[in-house]
């Protein structure tokens, strides 16, 4: 690799490092989100120039902030000839960076809550809000997200601009929310990243079962709020949840890509340290949830705290034979009473089926068959027929497994529920 090759990649590496705390102190500075990322990139673009003949500075990140500022300061004063309250904004900068070269990047903790807070703002759908998050939270490039999502890089940058220019339309605050307020864009923001992760554990769509990078991204976002929102047991909740889960990705699927399930997994390869991490979380969320109740701390057990629990059920089980599947039951149970979730109750009916026999699952799956959330789920079909594969019913489990193959957009699982369907027509009848 040449000098300038390195150079490239060592920025590139900065960027990656930098980006989330550059861009969010330029939206203090500068009060504008799309402004903020644009001058963030030309300062890239300026380190791609002059790096490779200057060396890298001692503080890169410095280096970005006051190049991005001087742009944005640029950029103010070419809209002074039109508006002079951007002149009153450039001359403010100016005096700043004047001041402190380096000024802006000490109020990392909430300048990067903040980009967070905006990037969930209401006014945007969810599929705006991910995009955003992933851009500009996660630092990832129009091309990466557009890899990660399966869609056109030409989509994606829609998708960016049109989140930017709803979020100029709306108004929307570029202060941290508070009260209720902040509760509820706290909220948004921890099942953004969820989000973000399950579409990563199990893809909604596509020829691959799994998208790691983006579990890794949600990982990723999901340990920096632990930091900035240290005294919340959900986000300690969903920090466990996915590291639990995410210790079984390389064990989910075989070299060829096709699906493991649960019950045929190797959990030697489980990732030991994910489990440490997501269990000391665990813990941290649980000694929140003990201590001297606050006013804006709930007493009991909120969504992420009580999956990562069953989470963790399964991480200190030695084999599915020897989890308990009564405490995941129960734990279920809480979660679809805190919820409301039907999605809780096929779960509760699966770990019913293994705690308590076949029959008791199929039971809860009665209840459950005409729910309309329900309906269209992949999951349904196939959790019926897993249940009756195991009482004996062969053909009527073959049927189910085809049912809900014709229901998936995956393409993986459908592989998956037609070969289950074609093992269960084989199976003898028990008895």
């Amino acid at each position: 690799m040449g000098d300038d090759e390195t150079t490239r990649a060592a920025i590139e590496a900065v960027w990656r490092l930098e980006s989330t705390r550059l861009i969010a102190a330029l939206v203090r500075v500068v009060r504008d989100v799309g402004l903020a990322e644009d001058v963030a990139q030309d300062a890239v673009v300026a380190a791609l120039a002059q790096w490779p003949a200057t060396g890298i500075p001692s503080n890169p990140g410095a280096w970005l902030m006051t190049t991005a500022k001087r742009r944005a300061v640029d950029e103010f004063r070419r809209r002074a000839k039109h508006d002079s309250a951007f002149a009153v904004l450039a001359r403010e900068l100016d005096e700043a960076i004047d001041t402190d070269p380096g000024a802006g990047i000490d109020h990392v903790e909430d300048d990067v809550l903040r980009l967070m807070f905006i990037c969930c703002h209401p006014a945007l759908t969810a599929e705006a809000q991910t995009t955003l998050t992933l851009k500009l939270v996660a630092g990832l490039s129009t091309r990466e997200i557009a890899r990660a999502y399966l869609a056109p890089e030409s989509t994606v940058a829609q998708r960016v601009s049109r989140a930017k220019r709803t979020l100029a339309e709306a108004g929307a605050a570029l202060e941290e929310p508070s009260g209720t307020e902040r509760a509820e864009r706290l909220q948004a923001v921890l099942g953004v990243v969820y989000l973000l992760f399950n579409e990563g554990y199990s893809a909604t769509e596509g020829e691959d079962w799994m998208r790691p990078a983006l579990c890794d991204e949600a990982v990723r976002l999901g340990r920096i709020l632990t930091a900035l929102v240290p005294d919340d047991p959900e986000v300690h909740g969903l920090s466990a949840l996915m590291e639990l889960q995410s210790s079984r990705l390389a064990a989910r699927v075989d070299p060829d890509g096709t699906p493991v399930l649960l019950d045929a997994q190797d959990r030697r390869v489980w990732d030991a340290a994910r489990i440490r991490r997501g269990q000391d979380a665990l813990a941290r969320a649980d000694a929140l949830l003990t201590a001297e109740p606050s006013v804006s701390v709930a007493a009991e057990p909120g969504p992420y705290v009580l999956q990562a629990a069953i989470a963790d059920e399964h991480a200190r089980a030695a084999s599915v034979d020897a989890t308990d599947w009564a405490a995941v039951a129960e734990l279920y149970e809480r979660l679809g009473r805190r919820t409301g979730s039907p999605v809780a109750e096929l779960n509760r009916a699966v770990a019913l089926g293994r705690a308590h026999g076949p029959a008791a699952g199929l039971a809860l799956l009665d209840q459950l068959a005409d729910l309309p959330a329900l309906r269209g789920y992949h999951l349904l079909p196939s959790v019926r027929g897993d249940l009756l594969e195991r009482v004996g019913r062969g053909d009527a489990a073959a049927a189910e497994f085809e049912r809900a193959a014709t229901m998936t957009s995956n393409e993986r699982e459908r592989q998956l529920l037609r070969r289950r369907a074609d093992a269960a027509r084989r199976r003898p009848p028990v008895g």
